[in-house]
């Protein structure tokens, strides 16, 4: 079989947070893909707003490189397991992986998550140890733990005899030894060149190009990005579309595009082995084929992870609906929803029996705040629920998502997150004592216990401690109530604007989330009460004026700091009788019945 020597396809993929963009920022560097006069941002593969200013990668995302005559096409992939669905598809493009592993953290939840993809594709793999100029990196110990994970994921004999290059992405150095970094990534190239199979050489066969990723282009309607697995593809081409459910569309291809750089080029022909974006159908999805008309050959399906979480979208009803958002009926977000499914294959929608709600399932509260963020920047206003986990049937037994967490925290803090954890039905699973003060603990805990646990984890270890979870599997429902919060909450009693007088009179019963002037509704929760019970206050109450005077008079009224939360803290704070209000502007919290007496009357009758 003859092979295209010309060309490799790769994916990066690692932890998050242990370097991949910017590791890929400098393969581009140095294989003088850019012109020397030419300006390149730092993590440049992270083009969006939100990947921009949390530093991290959301959607997968493909570059071509050209090294000494060879085109290597390299996919970087989200490292967090929310966005699994974009891995697990990503595998199925390339021939070979490049696992970053950061060489003082060593192997992490969500490196396991997307080796065992790696792994479970056949792909061949190259062990890349980035950071290792950092002053405590642990080479040699990181490579074991590579290797005990490659055997505890079954890997096969050759992928365990896998090669190790050295780096420091962020110096842009690179070495197939620690001590021998030189200022090149020609390590890393030649390491790709000799190992990563080059594909199959079949242009004489007919068409098979999967969809793997969907875009959108204004100008050109829907784009299809994949790889051609057999035959060749040109502009004006006439072919059909296996659909999932069966049947066939006929279209003609319109553009086609090649990549290079970071740009997308126009090409006029591709062949088998090269990822390729096409346009042209409107009606396509991630997973269908494209053939010539007279060899319709469908590939497999690609297999996505089911959603794990969910929450229920609601339209804004609160009294504040309308003041700050452009987008606020039903139709409109039923409409964005709908556009969402066109390119995130995680996401489900489902209608409720309310015209004015839906429930919204992805793969964890990540994938579905983002979703939520990128609504309220673009003008939405919606009210959201607390976040459920998705119990499943299996073989007749209900069944609940678990994780594996791994927390990083100082000795001096194990036993209160130990507790805490084991309080959440959590089972500890193996504790390591780096001998440096840090300890690393591993757990198996419920999904459920987990909605709201960060919070409480940052507290416990003032900050110090690093958590991370990842999707595990799905295993019996464990009985009871897990985690939740204890505290009741301070509702606002009446419309109005909170006063700093309003504010110094409820300080001692709990902390504020309201600064003075902020506009209240009655229902709206205003604060966290320290007890367990919710309390219903007058935060507009204004001082009455006398025209005594008062010997304090001179003494100026300072009050506490205010709680602030960011939009994923307030969805984990929710009860199950409270709402998230987001807009454009502002996250509230809110009850779900606004009037006081009525609420009363639900919770006598919950009771």
């Amino acid at each position: 079989m003859q092979l295209r020597e010309d060309i490799r396809n790769i994916a990066i993929i690692a932890h998050v947070d242990h370097g991949k963009t910017t590791l890929v920022d400098q393969l581009l560097k140095y294989s003088g893909t850019f012109h020397k006069h030419e300006q390149v941002d730092d993590r440049a593969m992270d083009s969006g707003d939100i990947e921009k200013e949390r530093g991290i990668t959301i959607l997968a995302k493909n570059t071509a490189i050209n090294y000494k005559d060879t085109s290597i096409n390299i996919l970087d992939t989200p490292g967090h397991a929310d966005f699994g669905g974009e891995v697990e598809r990503i595998m199925k493009m390339v021939d070979g992986v490049l696992l970053v592993v950061d060489a003082y953290e060593g192997t992490m939840p969500q490196t396991r998550f997307v080796l065992k993809k790696a792994l479970d594709q056949d792909l061949t793999p190259i062990v890349v140890l980035n950071k290792i100029d950092r002053p405590n990196a642990r080479p040699e110990e990181v490579v074991d733990e590579v290797l005990d994970l490659f055997i505890e994921l079954g890997a096969n004999d050759e992928q365990i005899e896998f090669p190790v290059i050295y780096a420091s992405a962020l110096n842009g150095t690179s070495g197939e030894e620690p001590d021998e970094q030189e200022e090149t990534m020609d390590p890393i190239f030649k390491t790709i060149l000799e190992y990563i199979p080059a594909p199959a050489d079949t242009k004489e066969e007919p068409l098979q190009f999967q969809v793997t990723l969907l875009d959108y282009n204004e100008y050109v309607g829907r784009v299809g990005i994949g790889r051609i697995f057999r035959g060749s593809l040109r502009v004006g081409q006439q072919v059909v579309v296996l659909k999932k459910d069966g049947t066939k569309k006929a279209f003609r291809v319109s553009k086609l595009f090649g990549f290079k750089g970071l740009k997308r080029v126009d090409i006029k022909e591709a062949q088998a082995g090269d990822i390729v974006a096409v346009a042209g159908m409107e009606d396509i999805n991630v997973g269908e084929t494209i053939c010539p008309q007279d060899h319709p050959e469908a590939l497999p399906m690609l297999r996505i992870d089911e959603p794990t979480l969910q929450m229920t979208f609601v339209v804004n009803n609160s009294p504040f609906a309308g003041k700050e958002g452009k987008y606020i009926t039903s139709r409109k977000i039923e409409e964005r929803l709908m556009t969402q499914l066109e390119t995130d294959v995680s996401l489900r929608v489902d209608p409720t029996e309310s015209p004015d709600a839906w429930i919204v399932s992805g793969r964890g509260e990540l994938h579905l705040s983002i979703l939520i963020e990128n609504m309220r920047r673009e003008g939405f206003e919606l009210q959201l629920s607390k976040p459920q986990v998705i119990i499943k049937e299996i073989d007749g037994v209900k069944c609940e998502p678990f994780e594996r967490v791994q927390v990083d925290v100082p000795e001096e803090y194990t036993g209160p997150v130990m507790e805490s954890l084991g309080a959440r039905k959590g089972e500890m699973l193996d504790m390591v004592n780096h001998g440096n003060g840090q300890v690393r603990i591993e757990f198996k805990v419920p999904s459920r216990g987990l909605i709201g646990y960060t919070t409480e984890f940052m507290s416990q270890t003032h900050g110090y401690g690093i958590i991370n979870h990842t999707f595990e599997d799905y295993q019996p429902v464990v009985k009871g109530n897990i985690g939740g919060r204890i505290q009741g909450v301070l509702v606002g009693l009446e419309n109005g604007k909170a006063s700093t007088y309003g504010i110094m009179q409820l300080e001692d019963r709990g902390v504020i989330f309201v600064e003075p002037g902020t506009e209240i509704y009655a229902g709206m929760i205003v604060g966290e009460h320290n007890r367990e019970n919710d309390l219903t206050v007058n935060i507009t109450r204004e001082k009455h004026l006398t025209n005594i005077r008062s010997a304090t008079k001179d003494q100026t009224a300072t009050i506490k700091k205010t709680r602030e939360m960011t939009l994923e803290e307030a969805l984990e704070y929710l009860n199950e009788d409270e709402y998230c209000e987001v807009t454009p502007e502002s996250i509230r919290l809110r009850k779900k019945i606004l009037n006081k007496s009525e609420r009363e009357k639900a919770a006598k009758r919950n009771k």
